[in-house]
């Protein structure tokens, strides 16, 4: 009860968040990331609701709205309500709806685009090398320390393992693994 209460206090101070929230030409795409992992549910009140509750809980989330909401009344929200240091989007970087942030702990997303519904997970790097960046499709796992650099792309539906290093194309449905990263099976 009592934390309930706090909680609720805390989501007070990002109302003018949620007023960024509906004023954005993203809305559908902050929706589509809110609930990313639940059902969506319907109503203004009750996404705003939901938003400011993870806008204060996870900093992560509030480093991807900063990126779906850019505009000077964003910026100027940075400056109270700080963005997580640790996980850089690059802001040239297309990213589809419904990005699920499983703890991006240290995560780089530098890519030229990544597709909608995609996994990350914590110490991931989407990096740019000899000046080409990944092109990540839709419904992709990203897991822990997984690396892809250069002009790469990774098919839709495509697995990247734990700690794999991938510097070749990886085709729809793939699952990659290793160091330097191979395709062990076509994900069904």
């Amino acid at each position: 009860m009592i934390r309930n209460v706090f909680l609720f206090l805390g989501q007070l101070f990002f109302i003018p968040h949620g007023i960024l929230f509906l004023l954005s030409s993203n809305k559908e795409v902050i929706v589509r990331d809110l609930y990313a992992r639940i059902t969506i549910k319907q109503g203004v009140v009750a996404q705003c609701y939901d938003l400011t509750k993870e806008l204060l809980l996870s900093k992560y989330f509030r480093t991807l709205f900063y990126f779906r909401a850019p505009g000077i009344f964003s910026k100027i929200l940075r400056i109270f309500y700080p963005k997580q240091d640790s996980f850089i989007i690059d802001i040239e970087t297309k990213i589809g709806a419904g990005l699920q942030l499983a703890h991006p702990y240290s995560t780089i997303l530098n890519a030229v685009s990544i597709g909608e519904n995609v996994y990350v997970n914590h110490l991931v790097t989407l990096g740019e090398k000899y000046g080409k960046k990944p092109i990540i499709g839709n419904n992709v796992q990203l897991h822990a320390g997984c690396m892809v650099l250069g002009g790469v792309t990774i098919g839709d539906n495509a697995i990247i393992g734990a700690g794999a290093v991938v510097v070749k194309d990886v085709p729809e449905h793939g699952v990659a693994v290793g160091n330097p990263a191979r395709i062990i099976e076509k994900n069904k």
